[in-house]
């Protein structure tokens, strides 16, 4: 694996930046002029064969310059391997569509498009994918307040879906994410005193009960 990213860096040179290798699968930092050859090199070359395009998928690190981590997952079924190409870039600077080379993709950079912000050159189609289409802003921004901006409702009398601006009736909220059955674990039944360290005793909120001397 560390040869075949040495390789890669000389083959792709001027493309490839650096290369890492993370649970057993390599990881190629490449330049965003430098994508579609690369793209194209890993699907083309017979000595790699990433004929498919599992995912592409964002990451945002507020505090980088190029705040925007692009990541594209491959796979060579004929090969039996994995690869990640990432690239970088900011909240301007659009990267280059790899629609031309995978038809699957421009699912993919419209969610992106969608949820981050990030444009795509050479894509055609840049409607929203998982929001409404007049959504204000990229929910899955770092800096996207967890209220949003807007929330909907449905209108008795309008008889349609209506947007209004967010209304909270209390300042703080607080969620404890216990479920119903993990509240159960609160009930302290005679004789659970007795199950010492039994893997089974509750785990949540149980304390022994103390032996009542006869």
């Amino acid at each position: 694996m560390v040869t075949e990213g040495e390789d890669l860096k000389v083959v792709l040179s001027g493309a490839v930046l650096s290369y890492e290798i993370v649970c057993e699968q390599l990881i190629l930092n490449v330049t965003r002029g430098g994508l579609l050859a690369v793209i194209a090199y890993l699907r083309d070359a017979d000595s790699h064969r990433y004929a498919q395009l599992i995912d592409v998928c964002g990451v945002d690190y507020p505090e980088r310059a190029e705040r925007f981590e692009i990541v594209y997952q491959l796979l060579s079924l004929k090969h039996n391997k994995r690869i990640r190409v990432k690239i970088t870039t900011d909240e301007e600077t659009p990267v280059p569509s790899v629609s031309a080379l995978f038809s699957s993709a421009p699912w993919m950079e419209r969610e992106i498009w969608d949820l981050y912000g990030v444009m795509f050159d050479g894509l055609s189609d840049h409607r929203r994918i998982l929001t409404d289409y007049g959504f204000d802003g990229h929910p899955l921004r770092k800096d996207f307040p967890l209220s949003g901006h807007v929330e909907v409702s449905y209108d008795d009398e309008q008889k349609r879906v209506v947007y209004g601006p967010v209304s909270l009736p209390q300042d703080f909220r607080v969620f404890d994410n216990m479920s119903p059955w993990e509240a159960l674990t609160d009930v302290q039944l005679p004789g659970d005193e007795k199950a010492g360290e039994n893997p089974h005793m509750p785990k949540i909120g149980w304390k022994p009960v103390s032996k009542v001397s006869e």
